[in-house]
């Protein structure tokens, strides 16, 4: 059974299950040169800490963290960005990352939030957009594109998300961010 917490300022334990998450999940494969070490991912949880934001975790029967969520405020207070979503790869496909969303869309509504944007970069050429030079036409690519390799933009297409735009070489020469919102009211 999975539950739902906020996580607190002096949770350390918990700090760094979230922490130790965002480099097994990211690391190397997902989005090279982000969240490699736990000293970058401390950093991360430590900021989503902060009281204007939105950091919940998802805690297996052992009260462990198997998956969390954040959000920051956009453009206040109509607009959240959800940012990041992680949940532990051998929990993958269970549910529990759909179960975050749900609960992060709640929380966003309860603030009066309108709209949740996020982007899902592709750094590692996981859609027909990574590697590609997509000018002049960014979003005639971004109409035909096709996941190859598990990217999690479909992930978010499950959950009620619309693509809604892309920001060529945000992350460098053909590494886009693709960009998602969902209207939450």
């Amino acid at each position: 059974m999975i539950r739902f917490a906020t996580l607190l300022r002096d949770d350390r334990r918990h700090i760094d299950q979230c922490a130790e998450l965002l480099v097994v999940a990211f690391g190397k494969d997902m989005a090279p040169g982000t969240w490699e070490t736990m000293e970058d991912a401390l950093e991360e949880v430590h900021e989503m800490l902060d009281e204007t934001r939105i950091l919940r975790i998802a805690l297996d029967e052992d009260d462990a963290v198997v998956g969390w969520i954040g959000g920051i405020p956009a453009y206040e207070p109509f607009t959240w960005e959800l940012h990041p979503m992680v949940v532990r790869p051998d929990q993958q496909g269970k549910g529990i990352g759909r179960a975050l969303v749900t609960d992060f869309e709640a929380e966003v509504k309860a603030r009066g939030g309108i709209t949740i944007m996020l982007g899902t970069d592709d750094e590692s050429n996981m859609t027909s957009l990574g590697g590609m030079d997509v000018y002049p036409d960014p979003l005639e690519y971004l109409r035909n594109i096709r996941n190859l390799r598990r990217h999690p933009y479909q992930f978010y297409e499950k959950c009620g998300y619309v693509l809604v735009g892309i920001i060529p070489d945000a992350n460098g020469f053909g590494k886009p961010d693709i960009l998602m919102a969902k209207r939450v009211t």
